[in-house]
């Protein structure tokens, strides 16, 4: 028997490698967790000749319409003829026999992905600079794509989509919390009392920031692959803009994601600078950002409940688990300090 890392059954994979992955041999695989991913867990798999990654929900309490692998090796196919730059998908298994979860195989894209202190700091301010650019152009490049072309249009209902989100997290919370937070029901009013009017309908990544975006290996300003759509839908597109620009101007949502706040002053680009470059490459309308990332803020902290749900289980796989549910509040409360500024009145509250 082979030695297999949690959440992962290498001998019962075995087979299925050989049956559907190409140029998979029948001899006994080996894998490691990937790090970074505080939610799907990710892991590298050789059979000693080729690598691969493999792709399964996390251990324990998932969320309904959470961890969906259907859902990230459909979008991820669609998208491979686009401009968008996504890794070959390989292989598809829904049958729990084989590893007890849905998963999926993909190809390994060389590349490296700017999570930590160390990595950010190895970037010149010309780097960070180009770096910025990049991401900014792929996320309109996301937003460009014809879903209906790519196959896609049955992928997600983009009416009523902004109303349903609010609902949709706030059960989502229901199911997740470890406590009573007043302020997440407070938050969520606020964001029903001022929901804006959508503009036309994109696939939106769901999760798009600087750690799930590889770099190439010789270029920081070049991206390679845009992993982890597991919240990939159709709908509004600001929702992508509103999560980036939490990610990239908030200590305690940064680290989550990183480990390390963008620091501006090193060449990356100012929240302002993201939404001007967005705005003129994508040839959308930014108005009421203000609500959107307020909806970031109110998603991003109900994922980390539901994250710090699973460390109180023991239902995680790796390190850093230790302080996401003091995360979650703050992320709620820097929310609401947002909404008490904001010129949208019914944010305010």
């Amino acid at each position: 028997m082979t030695d297999s890392p949690d959440g992962i059954d290498l001998d019962r994979l075995r087979p299925f490698f050989v049956a559907n992955v190409a140029g998979a041999n029948d001899v006994a695989l080996s894998a490691t967790l990937i790090a970074g991913g505080r939610s799907n867990l990710t892991y590298s798999v050789t059979d000693g000749a080729s690598t691969w990654v493999l792709r399964r929900p996390p251990l324990g309490h998932v969320l309904p319409t959470a961890h969906d692998m259907v859902r990230e090796f459909r979008v991820m196919s669609a998208l491979a003829p686009t401009a968008v730059p996504v890794p070959r998908t390989l292989a598809m298994c829904e049958d729990l026999s084989v590893n007890d979860a849905p998963f999926y195989v993909m190809e390994l894209v060389d590349g490296i992905i700017y999570r930590d202190t160390a990595a950010l700091a190895s970037l010149s301010a010309d780097d960070a600079q180009r770096a910025s650019e990049a991401l900014v152009d792929v996320l309109a490049a996301i937003h460009a794509v014809d879903y209906r072309e790519a196959g896609l249009a049955e992928f997600g209902r983009p009416d009523g989509f902004l109303e349903r989100q609010v609902r949709r997290w706030g059960e989502q919370w229901e199911r997740s919390k470890t406590r009573e937070l007043p302020a997440v029901d407070e938050l969520a009013r606020r964001l029903r009392a001022a929901l804006p009017e959508s503009g036309p309908a994109t696939i939106v990544h769901g999760d798009y920031r600087l750690d799930n975006t590889m770099m190439a290996l010789d270029d920081p300003g070049r991206i390679v692959a845009v992993l982890d759509w597991e919240m990939s839908t159709l709908g509004d597109p600001l929702t992508d803009l509103g999560l980036f620009l939490l990610y990239w101007g908030q200590a305690d949502a940064q680290v989550i994601a990183t480990g390390a706040a963008i620091n501006t002053q090193a060449g990356f680009m100012t929240r302002d600078q993201v939404v001007e470059r967005y705005a003129d490459v994508s040839g959308r309308a930014v108005d009421h950002m203000d609500w959107y990332e307020i909806l970031a803020s109110y998603k991003l902290a109900i994922i980390v409940e539901g994250i710090n749900a699973r460390y109180q289980m023991g239902k995680t796989v790796g390190p850093g688990f230790e302080s996401m549910g003091a995360m979650v509040a703050g992320l709620i409360n820097s929310a609401l300090e947002k909404a008490n500024r904001s010129e949208i009145t019914a944010l305010r509250g």
